[in-house]
């Protein structure tokens, strides 16, 4: 293979990487507050109810 051709597949596999360890770095727990939680766990609790009635 050529050198260009060298060249290119390491440029490739560098932005592969790059990309990679940039998500890596950038991802982050999302910060929710206390009482979202309760809602959102309150709100699947009724769903969970609502869904066992229909089944009955």
């Amino acid at each position: 293979m050529p050198v260009i051709g060298w060249i290119f597949l390491l440029a490739a596999v560098a932005l592969v990487a790059g990309s990679l360890l940039m998500l890596r770095k950038s991802a982050s727990k999302m910060y929710i507050p206390e009482d979202k939680i309760d809602r959102i766990r309150k709100r699947k609790e009724e769903l969970e109810a609502q869904e066992k009635a229909d089944d009955n």
